[in-house]
């Protein structure tokens, strides 16, 4: 198959397409950057050197693919990232409509269902619905779990403080995921021409905060970490003291709150409530221990 892939070499996009080449289809990796084209060729990928904010570059790139990846840039802004991730989106689907082509499957994420109260899933929800409205094509929305990654922002924490934590208490359930677990998941669903319109779950293990505290603490030599849970107001204070914007961290702040009263898990655990990756908590912990 000949596949186009979005995201350049991301965590998500570079499993995706060794997976794919390893299979033996013939895959175009867009990306923005023109250092990344020959890391691009290296892998055996065709490269697409343009801005994803140029709707005829990607319909150039989409067109004559039997099959797309489609996923929003992660860093858009310091401010308005709903709305930024959704004109994305937007752009994305005019790339989809004039390109012709007919199976999409979009990174989305577990609470996309949600319009509000999920920080910035809330442009994930924008953009399924748009895509919803695209007739001719067949779509999967993969809706990730917690990326095991986001951890890694605790790091500066855990060193200064010896504490992790949230504004969401430690005994509840989050349904987490390793990026090389979505591209497995991507790799089945965009490779399966037949499937038609669905929603379909990424998620790696399911486990509380408190376990979260546990394995990567002992990982580090703190088998004691414990996890606290902050209010809104000391979480905020602390992204921004440590330079994030007040606007991302207020979304933040929402989405955190999305977690802990099971907004944003309400879906799935109703509708799938499983973990079929491969990657558990454990085995993240020695990613986690290597970059502390």
């Amino acid at each position: 198959m000949k596949i186009t892939v979005t995201g350049s070499l991301g965590n998500v996009a570079k499993p995706l397409a060794e997976s794919l080449i390893a299979k033996g289809h013939d895959v175009t990796i867009v990306s923005s950057s023109t250092d990344r084209k020959q890391d691009i060729e290296n892998l055996g990928a065709k490269a697409a050197v343009g801005s994803v904010n140029d709707v005829a570059f990607l319909t150039n790139a989409f067109t004559g693919a039997d099959a797309v990846f489609v996923m929003t840039p992660p860093n858009l802004g310091g401010i308005n990232v709903v709305a930024n991730t959704t004109e994305a989106g937007k752009k994305l689907a005019q790339a989809i409509k004039d390109s012709g082509v007919k199976r999409v499957v979009m990174l989305s994420s577990i609470g996309a269902d949600k319009p509000s109260g999920n920080g910035p899933i809330a442009g994930l929800h924008n953009i399924e619905n748009m895509y919803n409205e695209i007739s001719g094509v067949n779509f999967t929305f993969v809706r990730a779990g917690f990326f095991y990654y986001n951890f890694f922002n605790d790091i500066p924490l855990i060193k200064n403080a010896g504490i992790t934590g949230a504004n969401y208490a430690a005994d509840i359930k989050m349904a987490m995921v390793h990026p090389r677990d979505i591209a497995a998941v991507v790799t089945e669903e965009i490779t399966d021409l037949n499937s038609t319109n669905k929603i379909r779950y990424a998620i790696s293990d399911i486990r509380t905060p408190q376990e979260v505290a546990a394995v990567l603490g002992s990982a580090i030599g703190k088998p004691e970490l414990p996890w606290v849970q902050f209010t809104d107001e000391q979480l905020i204070e602390g992204m921004t003291q440590a330079g994030l914007p007040l606007d991302i961290a207020e979304m933040y702040t929402d989405m955190g709150r999305g977690l802990g009263n099971g907004h944003i898990q309400e879906h799935f655990n109703t509708t799938d409530g499983k973990a079929t990756g491969k990657i558990k908590l454990e085995e993240f912990a020695k990613e986690f221990a290597l970059k502390f």
